[in-house]
């Protein structure tokens, strides 16, 4: 406690501008996310208090972040769409996957996987925050000029065919469900379909509008009719904002720009009475935990999304501790990786049972923190403890805040979140690969790939696929350069070993002596399986060599075990010289060692090998020797 309080002061000014800075983002975030400001609002508070207590990196700022938004996003759209487009049914299921996230970030950490983060591929982190950047800019277009498909009446009368389908459709599942359903006659079926009012289908067909209009390819889709439907005001309060983010940077960045932004767009559009579209209204008190999370535990209802939750879990932990490390830089301290990613998880259950949104930590509000005199624990405390102050004190005025602003807002996330880093090294990255007469660059290939796929298609599925290539494209590359550097080619084109010197010559016709250097695997096998056609016809033993291969992996097994199973076909026997521990251990797992090679041929060393072929040599000319005489 003593070492909490050690810099109270510079933690007290450090936790206050990260708070104000987190202000506007929070609410942004909720908004963007689906679930509404308040949710921004309430994961900023309790991410960032408990994160900060229980955490490993004294100066860490938590909250919700743009990347994991926009997997929220994501999960909530999906979710609600199976719940009939009504948030208060879904947000039951929505949580439990949040605080399923949380709980598998604990558990990363306390079985110690917080080291490994660092093995993600660049080129994958990369694609993906690139993804997450054009996915909120693009998906922030329509609510910055004001346009909401479920509102647009035209453009939803075109569902209600479909509307009325699916409510058809939930009619007779019900009925199937109760064991009613009775094919000979549908009164039950007709009786339930007269209650459903014109209201009900409208509900279903604005739903149905939303989900059509939702996500990058669904915002492109609609941008044309957005655009023949601008509202002017909307739009000139978003660039408005964006205009004071941008602009007010170049006289200070002592003061967020954002909160500039937020309170004097907002200031001007309410001061003038401006008829413009507010955010949804924040509740005012203390945050009430939603034990609906247990009440109404479905376990069907999340397993679709047990994944979802482990890609929010495993990207909030590489999201924090990439701020980690930026805070490390600037304190010249060191993080606790695996606590951190404790104290992240406890941050995110907590919140997703008082109905937040999920988070991480935030490099910007992290890096404001330390320069404005944070040291200590305390500064991510106090940041929690003023977002509940602004909450309860403020949370009817935040409420009048336009949409647009918010939009605004996001717009200059989704543009900063990119990785323009990545984006400049694409034309001077190595063209390492080939595809027909095309070269190109492996690392690109997986960057696009991930940032294609995730902003059209699927953000979880896409980091799967970049990793799965990213892996086998590493162990391609791992085995081209394993294979380069190990031998395993012809004796006619490597020269003697030092103890080969000697060699008797009698015998340089008769025995073929094998190099390999390196490990023997799927990078190298294809070559060794080569061996018992380089074997001249006057061989009649092979000597292997092998003190120089320390590992053999299973494709390497089997290409050893066909190539002795080929020279035994041939009469021609093999010795092995100096045979390490882990390809010993293999080859007498699956009997390659006594099948095929007897104990007695494999020696430790070269002059072992070399005596016993010459007295197995001795001895063959003593028989034949005694069967001239007998002859």
């Amino acid at each position: 406690m003593k070492n909490l309080f050690s810099n109270f002061k510079g933690d007290l000014f450090g936790g206050i501008t990260a708070g104000i800075v987190a202000l506007p983002l929070a609410l942004a975030f909720g908004v963007s996310s689906g679930l509404g400001p308040s949710a921004g609002l309430y994961g900023a508070i309790f991410i960032s208090f408990f994160a900060a207590m229980f955490g490993g990196t004294n100066t860490q700022i938590s909250g919700p972040t743009a990347p994991m938004t926009a997997v929220s996003m994501v999960v909530i759209a999906g979710i609600i769409a199976i719940y009939d487009g009504s948030i208060e049914k879904a947000l039951p299921a929505i949580l439990t996957i949040f605080l399923l996230a949380g709980l598998m970030q604990i558990g990363l950490g306390l079985i110690g996987i917080g080291k490994y983060i660092k093995y993600i591929p660049y080129p994958v982190v990369s694609g993906f925050m690139t993804a997450i950047g054009v996915i909120i800019l693009v998906t922030q277009i329509l609510p910055a000029i004001g346009y909401y498909p479920k509102e647009d009446v035209e453009f939803v009368e075109q569902f209600k065919p479909h509307a009325e389908e699916i409510i058809l459709d939930n009619i007779l599942k019900e009925e199937a469900g109760e064991g009613i359903l009775v094919l000979e006659n549908f009164e039950e079926t007709i009786k339930r379909a007269k209650g459903i009012t014109e209201d009900d289908m409208l509900k279903e067909a604005k739903t149905l509008a939303s989900s059509e209009a939702s996500g990058v390819i669904g915002a492109f889709k609609v941008l044309p009719r957005a655009l023949q439907n601008i509202n002017w005001l909307e739009l000139i309060l978003a660039l408005s904002t964006i205009f004071i983010i941008y602009g007010f940077k170049r006289i200070t960045t002592k003061v967020p720009s954002a909160l500039v932004a937020l309170v004097v767009v907002s200031g001007v559009a309410y001061g003038f009475g401006l008829n413009y579209r507010p955010i949804e209204q924040i509740p005012s008190g203390l945050p009430i935990p939603n034990f609906s999370i247990f009440t109404q535990f479905e376990l069907g209802s999340i397993t679709p999304y047990f994944f979802t939750a482990l890609t929010l879990a495993l990207l909030g932990a590489i999201d924090s501790l990439l701020t980690s490390v930026v805070a490390d830089n600037m304190t010249k301290t060191k993080h606790k990786p695996n606590k951190e990613l404790v104290g992240q998880g406890i941050g995110n259950s907590i919140a997703a049972i008082f109905g937040g949104i999920p988070g991480a930590g935030a490099t910007i509000r992290t890096v404001v923190n330390i320069n404005a005199g944070g040291k200590t624990k305390l500064s991510g405390m106090v940041a929690g403890i003023l977002l509940l102050i602004i909450l309860l004190a403020l949370g009817p005025v935040a409420s009048q805040i336009p949409a647009a602003v918010l939009a605004g807002i996001l717009v200059t996330v989704g543009i900063g979140v990119m990785d323009y880093k990545g984006l400049k090294a694409i034309p001077s990255l190595p063209k390492d690969m080939k595809i027909g007469p095309i070269k190109l660059s492996s690392e690109v290939i997986i960057m696009l790939v991930v940032l294609v796929l995730s902003s059209v298609w699927n953000l979880v599925y896409a980091v799967g696929v970049g990793l799965i290539i990213a892996s086998l494209m590493f162990m391609k590359k791992m085995g081209d350069l394993t294979a380069e550097r190990s031998d395993v080619k012809s004796l006619l084109k490597e020269k003697a070993w030092d103890d080969e010197a000697n060699f008797p010559e009698n015998l340089k016709n008769e025995v073929f002596i094998k190099h390999i250097k390196g490990p023997l695997f799927f990078g190298s096998t294809s070559e060794f399986q080569q061996l018992a056609d380089q074997i001249p016809d006057t061989a009649i033993t092979v000597i292997i060599r092998m003190d120089r291969m320390q590992y053999m992996d299973q494709s390497g097994l089997y290409a050893m075990e066909e190539v002795l199973v080929d020279l035994r076909k041939k009469d021609i026997e093999v010795i092995l010289v100096d045979v390490l521990h882990q390809p010993m251990y293999m080859m007498e797992r699956i009997d390659i060692i006594p099948d095929l090679i007897p104990k007695e041929n494999i020696f430790e060393t070269f002059k072992e090998a070399t005596s016993y072929i010459k007295l197995k040599q001795a001895q063959f000319k003593i028989e034949e020797n005694i069967v001239e005489a007998k002859s």
